[in-house]
């Protein structure tokens, strides 16, 4: 008994290190992201010199980055088979190289950039206590974990995503008390530092009707649809440009010189950076399904032609964006199914429906927690499963999940 409090303790301190170096992390990104975006916006002429920014980030992690080039999918094959160490580099390459990107106006976003320097960041803890592989990994997913939760404010969400992001199907439930101690400690630093959390306008007072259920669960189907066409439409594009083009730094290039052109064709700027503020607006107004369209392309683009970013933001844009303007159709508020996009769209992408529903409850309280399980699990399931993070394994096919609950027959062709 003696022997498992020290361990628990132990355990408890290395979490305790892991979160607060998380939470300094994702403090010095969140401020350095709201310093460029405004510069950005101040200075829109500067999206042109994206293509240098590009060539600039590629030539830096080919030279540099070792490991680090992989970002999620190392954190993940590190905790599944662990082979290597996470570079150091990790932590300054993609911090530094996010904020180049949103800079010169890649459309990209900032969450994955925190679970990859909460993973680089705890794999550094992990070394120097010299721990053994098992308490390594659940360190892992304690930074990943506390990177995530750190970033978008939502604590609780992070103690889950740790566990959730590793299987689809299953939770690796073993890490929790580590998972728990970092992002409550990542969560408290940010909070200390003042770090500037984006504030989302909460659904209007709503009630629960069966309309409303309906209308969540239809429009579910299509966040999936949208989620898996997203995640193999980004990795599609991207065996293209490896293939088409084998000197890696220069595949940023030509997508920078891509991403300029429409832009320019396009004309708004509109999809340029983060796109925060049209998710807001998507809160309050029916929004367009061109905003989906367009923010789908020159995602997949600044992404997959090798800008550094992660796919958060964009997700949660497309999936506020879709579910607002579906509401012109359905009887619910654009506000609420707005939001339930937001979480449902990322929660299908990442197959963390769990962790997702958490995230709507934190950032939009406790009321839309019927519609967020619903949204959320409706279109994980119709999703399949390729997803953002291709180094998940599968531990359970969604369906045969879906149907031992149901107890539904198995059907031969």
């Amino acid at each position: 008994m003696q022997n498992d409090n020290r361990i628990l303790l132990k355990q408890g301190l290395l979490s305790l290190a892991v979160g607060a170096s998380a939470g300094i992390a994702s403090t010095v990104f969140l401020f350095g992201l709201d310093t460029v975006t405004k510069t950005r916006e101040e200075n829109p002429l500067i999206i042109w010199f994206l293509p240098l920014a590009g060539l600039l980030i590629g030539y830096v992690y080919n030279r540099f980055g070792g490991n680090s080039h992989r970002g999620s999918a190392l954190v993940i094959e590190e905790i599944l088979n662990p082979r290597e160490r996470i570079s150091p580099r990790m932590t300054p390459l993609v911090l530094l190289s996010t904020l180049l990107t949103h800079l010169f106006g890649g459309s990209a976003g900032r969450e994955g950039t925190a679970v990859q320097m909460g993973a680089a960041l705890s794999d550094q803890t992990a070394n120097r206590w010299k721990v053994d592989s098992k308490e390594r990994k659940a360190l892992l997913l304690a930074g990943a974990g506390a990177g995530f939760g750190s970033a978008i404010g939502a604590p609780w969400a992070g103690v889950i995503f740790g566990m959730e992001m590793i299987h689809i199907g299953k939770l690796r439930i073993t890490a929790f008390w580590q998972c728990l101690v970092a992002s409550g400690m990542s969560w408290f630093v940010t909070h200390l530092l003042g770090a500037p959390h984006t504030v989302y306008p909460a659904p209007h007072f709503f009630s629960y009707s069966l309309s409303g259920f309906f209308s969540v669960a239809l429009a579910s189907v299509f966040f999936g649809l949208l989620a898996s066409g997203f995640a193999r439409t980004t990795h599609l594009v991207e065996s293209l440009f490896k293939k088409k083009i084998s000197f890696a730094p220069i595949r940023p290039f030509v997508g920078g010189c891509i991403l300029v052109a429409l832009y320019a064709w396009e004309g708004s700027y509109r999809y340029a950076g983060l796109g925060i503020s049209v998710i807001q607006e998507s809160m309050y107004q029916p929004g367009a399904f061109r905003d989906v369209f367009f923010k789908f392309v020159f995602t997949v683009l600044t992404l997959a032609s090798g800008f550094k970013g992660g796919e958060f933001i964009p997700l949660v844009f497309m999936g506020t964006s879709l579910g607002s303007a579906f509401s012109q159709w359905l009887p619910i508020s654009s506000n609420l199914l707005g939001a339930v996009g937001f979480a449902a769209v990322f929660g299908a992408a990442s197959n963390t429906p769990l962790a997702s529903t958490l995230m709507a409850i934190e950032l939009f309280g406790p009321a839309i927690a019927p519609y967020a399980f619903l949204g959320c699990f409706v279109s994980y399931f119709c999703s399949g499963h390729s997803g953002i993070y291709h180094s998940q394994i599968v531990r359970e096919r969604k369906w045969e999940r879906l149907k031992g609950w149901f107890k539904l027959p198995r059907i031969k062709f």
